[in-house]
């Protein structure tokens, strides 16, 4: 076995591929944001699983061994979807396949990030106190038909990569009170929903540990509540493996929370399906990790042992973001423009023939 071993390094060396380490336990979450899905299926979306048979994307997936789905909810989305009755729908879809779900609120009527925190058009010019009541009530609302329908939140996110607040400019880091006011409206909704509900707060730059630090003692200065911390990672954007494992062990230890990668990808190819330039386009956007099916899989492995590797098992898991986001017209990134391609399909985990990529089975497995 040793030598098989040793020669499978080999191999993979001169393929560039890093030698695999040891598979450890499945973490507990291997999910998959598909807040594209909904839209994908009305625009002609099709997903195979791996042999090539045509099939309901979530079952594909559940069959791979995913256990958790992701879903933004916008405010008023000017394409209609991402809202309130598509998240209800493809939830109660997730829940009768037994998987659960993480309901990411933006607080927009379209992408929320560490660039852009905008209001929605209809909160825009509500005084603070108005403000902090729509962020509750549309909590609420939203939270509270998943409920009713059968398919209860597990997890919540009260906003999306929150690395400067949310809703500029009254919950702007220059305003920490502000922030804090608005956040714990969010958290005071979904445990009125449901206590068992466990509320994220997420941040981008998952390879910051200044960042993570500076925010999360403002957050404890200020009061802001929350059961666990959120983290984007993209390996190209936000730093090395190392520095990346470094906050995660650290911040899960400092604050005594347990940590989840909500978003992370990587590409499986370089070449164009829809026509919009990719976002990424490097054929080895991380060193040793090639954009290849192989490089992929080696990407979720790597993330895999990173996250096993939290101390005290805090390490929750993953989420892969848009892996359903295929090369489908009209299913761009900008709702407000349907002829926006949407840049991301080459990190989709179905290929350009719509069949699941190796990477899939990787995600579900967990190892």
């Amino acid at each position: 076995m040793k030598r098989t071993l040793v020669a499978l390094a080999a191999t993979l060396g001169l393929l560039g591929l890093p030698a695999p380490a040891q598979a450890g336990p499945p973490v507990p979450i291997r999910g998959a944001d598909v807040s594209s899905l909904a839209k994908s299926e009305v625009y002609g979306g099709v997903y195979r699983d791996p042999g090539g048979r045509h099939g309901d994307a979530l079952r594909i997936m559940q069959q791979a061994g995913v256990n958790h789905i992701r879903l933004k909810v916008w405010v008023y989305p000017a394409d209609g979807y991402n809202d309130k009755a598509h998240v209800v729908a493809v939830a109660k879809r997730a829940k009768a396949l037994g998987m659960k779900v993480l309901v990411d609120f933006h607080y927009s009527d379209s992408w929320a990030d560490p660039g852009k925190q905008n209001k929605p058009a209809a909160w825009a010019a509500l005084p603070y106190d108005q403000l902090r009541q729509a962020v509750y009530d549309h909590t609420f609302d939203v939270l509270n038909t998943l409920k009713r329908q059968g398919a209860t939140a597990d997890l919540v996110q009260i906003g999306n990569e929150l690395n400067g607040g949310l809703l500029w400019p009254d919950g702007q880091y220059t305003d920490w009170p502000g922030m804090a006011g608005l956040l714990n409206a969010g958290y005071d909704a979904v445990k009125a929903v449901s206590r068992n509900t466990k509320v994220i707060i997420h941040l981008a730059n998952g390879g910051d540990n200044g960042l993570y630090r500076w925010w999360f003692d403002n957050a404890a200065t200020h009061g802001i509540r929350y059961d666990v911390i959120g983290l984007s990672y993209y390996p190209y954007w936000h730093g090395t493996f190392e520095a990346f494992q470094a906050n995660l062990n650290d911040v899960a230890t400092r604050y005594g929370k347990p940590v989840v990668v909500a978003e992370t990808a990587y590409p499986f190819t370089t070449a164009d399906k829809d026509g919009w330039e990719n976002i990424i386009l490097s054929a080895e956007p991380y060193p040793g990790y090639p954009a290849t099916p192989q490089g992929q899989v080696a990407f979720l492995k790597k993330m895999y042992d990173i996250i096993r590797a939290v101390p005290n098992g805090l390490g929750l898991g993953l989420f892969y973001w848009e892996a359903t986001w295929t090369g489908v017209p009209g299913n761009g990134w900008d709702p407000a423009d349907p002829s926006s391609g949407n840049g991301w399909e080459n990190q989709a985990l179905f290929d350009y023939t719509d069949r699941a990529l190796p990477g899939l089975r990787t995600l579900g497995t967990g190892r």
